[in-house]
């Protein structure tokens, strides 16, 4: 039976929700898909639960196509799986944590990767059983400290999870590659605009690791491309081309300067500019970050300091990055009074080894190079301060900010940068919780083989979201025809035959099997009803109005907005032709 509006669990708003940010969250609030239960959380209405359900479809049609199997575990897990791998301190606040009535732990699961590698080891024992690929589309709970976008970052959240499971790193090799493949296909069939680029794995860990990210300006990822050579990354994934190193010989002395009032980078190369007779440039100054790293789980708190560039800040997203799983967080005044050896505005990096604070520097701060920095005075800098001469970091990390223009890693174009969301992601593991799980195979010559793994997400109602801030215009949401609630929507406009009409139609494309809603609403104004049917985005519109007497009917196109009059006794199958 076709939906009918006259009985659809369905109100259509006018106006955007006041907590609304980007074009989905307002679009799937207003046109009755979804509604907000409290911050990061959200139910799904009818509508809302067929796109859903529609996108899991293509999901789990293209995971069982590349011969994934899929299982189904409880979203309440025991404490001691994720104490095995250190995650339960790993992740920290984001952890959904409680306790039953015996005071035992548990969690609400963010991701499964123990349970998987678990549930292979109860089953398997031969290197005969293997590779597998087991999956699942599951709810996952994060605590986020900042929900936003309504569901493309919320606290609940359904996702689809794979993992593989190989007796070598060939293997894992071969599992990466098909579900890259898989990837491909499921997004092209959503009908999403991607980007396949390189990414950190983060607390996942592993090595080689994927991001599929949908570009749009509203997107929370910061990514890279290259326009020459085709390299993309998410920012927090970029290398930086580091420079040759240089000869120390012949270099001249460090040499203290007054820089009184020079609070800003822009301020200390005027100042030293003017006054001491250098022509540097910001990008030739050294500028020194503190920070305090914690570690999850322990009560040790590093003090870090991070060497970058004057004319760049510390991507804060890129040091954690790098630092993970260590959280790092700026130093504050109270615990600068703790440290009297590091003048606030003032540091440089001679004194930072005596002090016993670990130092680790932009790639671009090589042997040989000259800077200025702070000379660990109050108001007084250096010059000439040569890394490999005057100090010696403690190694390199990534953590300056990105720009666009950059040297691409690889061929060393400019580089564009574009923002974007994650819609996937894929690892590879490696043996890290194969090894917390004892996950072994009794090869042919009866000694035991570690399975090595792999890891891959989609996020299935994060790509409701994506498609949605993807297809709409200025009238709302124009769904592709795969995922849509219906094939098409039929509008009666307001008298009796009209709407008899409709119905009659509607149950003739069903029965020649389209998926069909109708709006059959007695007492509502056409002009109504058209905005709703604008505002709900199904790919095919068909207007049963005024023209109906003339024995025609209106056929919309919602993505185009072609419009043409159809005769009513061949409306069937020109419908048909239009939704093939």
């Amino acid at each position: 039976m076709s939906l009918r509006m006259s009985s659809l669990f369905l109100r259509t708003l006018r106006d955007d929700p006041a907590d609304a940010e980007v074009p989905s969250h307002k679009l799937l609030v207003r046109a009755g898909y979804v509604r907000r239960v409290a911050p990061g959380i959200y139910s799904w209405l009818p509508l809302g639960k067929m796109v859903l359900e529609n996108v899991a479809k293509v999901v789990r049609e293209e995971m069982n196509r590349m011969g994934g199997q899929e299982v189904l575990f409880p979203a309440l897990l025991p404490r001691e799986y994720y104490e095995a791998t250190g995650r339960w301190t790993e992740y920290g606040d984001t952890l959904f944590r409680l306790k039953d009535r015996k005071g035992v732990d548990y969690l609400l699961g963010p991701t499964h990767e123990e349970l998987f590698a678990d549930m292979v080891k109860g089953e398997y024992s031969s290197y005969k059983d293997y590779p597998v690929t087991l999956y699942q589309i599951q709810t996952k709970y994060r605590d986020e400290a900042r929900p936003r976008a309504g569901i493309l970052r919320g606290r609940e959240f359904l996702m689809k999870d794979a993992y593989s499971f190989d007796l070598d790193d060939e293997g894992l090799k071969h599992s990466y590659e098909q579900h890259r493949e898989t990837y491909i296909r499921t997004f092209d069939r959503l009908g999403i605009d991607y980007k396949i680029v390189f990414a950190t794995s983060g607390a996942m860990g592993g090595s080689a690791s994927e991001e599929f990210l949908a570009p749009t300006p509203t997107g929370e990822d910061t990514f890279v491309a290259c326009r020459s050579c085709g390299y993309a990354a998410n920012a927090e994934a970029v290398t930086t081309t580091a420079p040759p190193a240089r000869a120390l010989d012949g270099l001249e002395p460090q040499r203290v300067l007054d820089t009184p009032d020079t609070p800003t980078i822009e301020s200390l190369v005027s100042y030293v500019n003017e006054h001491h007779g250098l022509s540097i440039t910001a990008a030739e100054t050294l500028k020194n970050v503190v920070v305090k790293v914690t570690t999850p789980g322990s009560d040790k708190v590093e003090t870090l300091i991070v060497g970058v560039p004057g004319d760049r800040e510390v991507d804060f997203k890129r040091l954690e990055a790098a630092l993970a799983p260590g959280e790092p967080a700026i130093f504050e005044a109270e615990d600068f009074a703790k440290h009297p050896g590091l003048i606030r505005g003032y540091i440089g990096p001679q004194i930072l080894r005596e002090l016993g604070i670990r130092y680790l520097v932009d790639p671009r701060v090589v042997t040989g190079t000259s800077w200025v920095t702070g000379a660990n005075e109050r108001g007084k800098h250096a010059a000439h301060v040569v890394a490999g001469r005057d100090f010696v970091p403690d190694g390199t990390i990534e953590a300056a900010e990105v720009r666009a223009g950059d040297p691409c890693p690889r061929c060393g174009s400019p580089l564009s940068i574009d923002r974007g969301i994650e819609i996937g992601h894929i690892f590879q593991l490696g043996r890290k919780y194969a090894d917390a799980a004892g996950l072994d195979a009794l090869g042919p010559d009866g000694k035991p083989i570690r399975i090595t793994m792999g890891s891959y997400g989609i996020g299935v109602s994060r790509a409701v979201a994506v498609i949605a801030e993807q297809a709409h215009d200025e009238l709302g949401l124009v769904w592709p025809r795969e995922i849509a609630p219906a094939d098409v929507h039929i509008v009666g406009t307001g008298k009796d035959n009209q709407i008899e009409a409709a119905l009659q139609l509607a149950d003739e494309l069903e029965s020649r099997g389209l998926r069909v809603l109708v709006d059959d609403r007695a007492g509502v104004s056409p002009g109504v009803k058209f905005k709703d049917a604008e505002l709900l985005g199904l790919p095919t519109i068909v207007v049963v109005g005024r023209g109906l007497a003339q024995g025609v009917v209106e056929l919309r196109d919602r993505a185009t907005g072609v419009k043409e009059e159809i005769p009513l006794d061949t409306a069937a199958d020109r419908v048909l032709a239009a939704c093939a």
